[in-house]
């Protein structure tokens, strides 16, 4: 027998055993079921967070701005304390959920919080949403700052107040510049979501857990995640990538 045939025994062996494992993780019982269903709870998850992370970030981000602009102008009185007050709330905010680990975070809402909820996935929403708006707020901060003096003044001397200039004016050129940062963010928080599973969500990698704990054959399972979870982030690396060149000939 040559080196060539027992190459082609072999890699014939490989591809049947590769097979046999195939149909027994995926194919048998529609457990690839199990991964289909993780990645739509998975998309849900991230899809929410983001959203209540983008409007908590924005309000938080206001108000941190807010205060380090004007502030320090204010005369004394119920108004100034309201946004000292905000102020100190917000950086309590950006302190815990910055200073923890998102996954403990995620266990105090669904064991503590919301210990009578049975729906794991809204929980979870919540839970990567508030964590996901502690770093959604630094970003925005730093767009709002970032955007020159002048444009406040000008703003004020067209007759808009303060809040109609962070309105008009003000935040639309924050979010422009913010907005490929704030598709990482959206990336990130993509991979964050796969510790779903620590509160029994039946999230993307859960179900390639299931499948393992059922079939005692982790290679393909994790393996099938694996590829999944990379598939996604250069789907929307891309997408972010196309982005930021759409941004750079806007302003050209």
């Amino acid at each position: 027998m040559t080196w060539f045939e027992t190459l082609k025994m072999a890699c014939l062996a490989w591809f049947e055993d590769f097979k046999a494992d195939f149909i027994l993780n995926f194919i048998e019982d529609n457990r690839w079921k199990y991964l289909t269903t993780g990645l739509g709870n998975t998309l849900k998850i991230t899809l929410l967070s983001l959203l209540i992370g983008v409007v908590l970030g924005v309000i938080v981000a206001i108000v941190r701005s807010s205060h380090d602009s004007i502030a320090g102008e204010m005369r004394p009185g119920i108004g100034k304390f309201l946004l000292n007050l905000a102020n100190g709330v917000c950086k309590l905010y950006l302190t815990v959920f910055r200073g923890t680990p998102v996954v403990v975070q995620l266990m105090i809402m669904y064991y503590i919080i919301f210990a009578s909820s049975r729906n794991g996935v809204l929980v979870a929403s919540l839970a990567f949403g508030i964590n996901s708006g502690a770093y959604v707020a630094e970003i925005f901060r730093s767009g709002i700052m970032a955007i020159d003096a002048g444009q406040m003044e000008a703003g004020r001397s067209l007759g808009f107040g303060y809040v109609a200039t962070m309105r008009h004016i003000i935040l639309p050129q924050a979010f422009k510049n913010v907005l490929p940062a704030l598709a990482n963010e959206f990336i990130t928080l993509l991979k964050e979501t796969s510790v779903a599973g620590y509160v029994t969500v039946r999230d993307l990698t859960m179900g390639g857990n299931i499948i393992r704990s059922v079939t005692y054959s982790p290679f393909l399972p994790l393996f099938a995640v694996a590829l999944i979870y990379l598939a996604l982030v250069m789907f929307f690396t891309w997408l972010v990538g196309k982005l930021e060149r759409r941004l750079r000939n806007s302003e050209r």
